[in-house]
């Protein structure tokens, strides 16, 4: 039996009757490199309702990439941080690259960052650390913080209380139970659901995305990954957004329309999208 990938790129799906925001994608991991490869997977994406895009880095490259995209096209925003598997050497290079890019006026969030008890790339010590000067950073900058929370549930709580919180702490590809995600919310962090909400296996996610207040949800890709069900395994694109949007409105008993208008609303408030100064595409050689 052949254990071949399919690469088969996931049907468009219907549009949304209202448009949305994909709340955290990778467009360089989705394979773009150039201006017009943002533009082209950005027009996917609006065609079907996913009006805009937050497209997030994981290393000091991506960060760099991630804010010269966000110049090429209004639909695109970007976010900066050092993901925390790549913690184990956090140079003091790295940390005054990252919070020179964290202060561009198109980046809306400091992320993703966290803690990740999954792979063992790089030791909780290391995670703890830079965690924290992220945090700092948030705060220092006046942006959203984007979590990373893999495994780590109880130590992620524990370190922003003692931290003390940022204004706007978004829990990007919510992975808890329906009790963890009402801890969250009682602590006025948002929820950030991805395709894996759609997964057959997933009731208990389906069931954290039911518990939340409508106003502390967010939808997102993590595209090139977690592609929605029935696609699973395929390649993800922000255009995919919309596939979890329905599931979401399907678990909240919304409307679709209703659901994706307060999905907007919450994304425009957290990363205050509205008052990012709007970019005419740069033209470049690429």
């Amino acid at each position: 039996m052949s254990s071949k990938r399919d690469n088969t790129p996931p049907s468009v799906p219907e549009p949304l009757p209202v448009p949305t925001v994909d709340a955290h994608t990778h467009l360089d991991a989705c394979g773009a490199r150039t201006q017009a490869d943002v533009v082209a997977m950005v027009d996917r994406a609006e065609a079907v309702g996913i009006g805009r895009v937050i497209t997030v880095a994981d290393d000091v490259e991506s960060a760099r990439w991630v804010v010269e995209a966000s110049g090429w096209d209004e639909r695109v925003f970007a976010a900066v941080a050092l993901h925390p598997t790549r913690t184990a050497d956090f140079t003091e290079g790295q940390r005054q690259e990252l919070a020179a890019l964290a202060k561009a006026p198109r980046v809306v969030a400091v992320g993703e960052t966290g803690l990740d008890y999954y792979w063992d790339y790089s030791p909780p010590a290391a995670q703890h650390e830079a965690f924290r000067w992220h945090i700092a950073l948030a705060k220092d900058v006046g942006k959203a913080l984007m979590i990373h929370d893999r495994d780590a549930h109880e130590d992620i709580l524990r370190i922003l209380a003692e931290e003390g919180a940022p204004e706007t702490v978004v829990f990007h590809c919510f992975s808890g139970d329906a009790d963890f995600a009402r801890r969250c919310a009682e602590a006025g962090y948002l929820l950030s659901f991805a395709g894996t909400v759609t997964f057959r296996n997933a009731a208990y996610l389906r069931e954290a995305a039911a518990a939340v207040p409508v106003e502390q949800l967010l939808v997102e890709t993590d595209a090139p990954f977690l592609t929605p069900h029935p696609f699973r395994g395929r390649p993800n694109e922000p255009y995919c957004a919309a596939y979890t949007v329905r599931e979401l409105a399907r678990v909240r008993g919304l409307d679709e329309a209703e659901l994706a208008a307060v999905l907007t609303a919450n994304a425009e408030r957290a990363f205050r999208l509205q008052s990012v100064n709007s970019t005419s595409p740069v033209v470049t050689d690429g």
